[in-house]
């Protein structure tokens, strides 16, 4: 986390994100109330944005508004590195602590429906997204 919308007055909340090849950022998601912004800070990126995948390299910007689903991940071949930007802003920090609860074993998996609202993350099947991701 770089601020959270907290810091920005409830502008924007932004997080820096590493990518080794072929990791897996965020799975298939969608927000109703902020658009998503990935900028490619080195590397390359695959983006789902609606039933696209875009292989974004450094110095792009890929915009994703409201209600579109998304997500994002290194390629198999690269890594990558993004700076990500939403806005109106949501508490991210939060919403973070709760992954970690949830990888941890603290909270079940399913707990993540229960929070949808609260952060903004609404999450989707997507078929374009699991065939791009597929290895092979």
């Amino acid at each position: 986390m770089l601020l959270d919308s907290s810091a920005t007055n409830g502008a924007a909340s932004t997080v820096q994100v590493e990518l080794r090849e072929g990791a897996d950022g965020a799975v298939p998601h969608r927000h109703d109330k902020s658009s998503e912004m990935f900028y490619v800070l080195g590397g390359e990126v695959e983006v789902l944005a609606g039933d696209q995948v875009l292989r974004a390299s450094a110095g792009d910007l890929v915009v994703v508004p409201p209600g579109l689903p998304h997500a994002f991940g290194a390629p198999r071949d690269s890594g990558g590195e993004l700076l990500i930007v939403i806005t109106p802003g949501v508490e991210r920090f939060e919403y973070f602590r709760h992954l970690g609860r949830i990888v941890t074993g603290r909270v079940p998996l399913e707990s993540i429906l229960e929070v949808q609202e609260t952060y903004d993350t609404y999450f989707l099947e997507s078929q374009v997204w699991q065939g791009a991701r597929r290895p092979g």
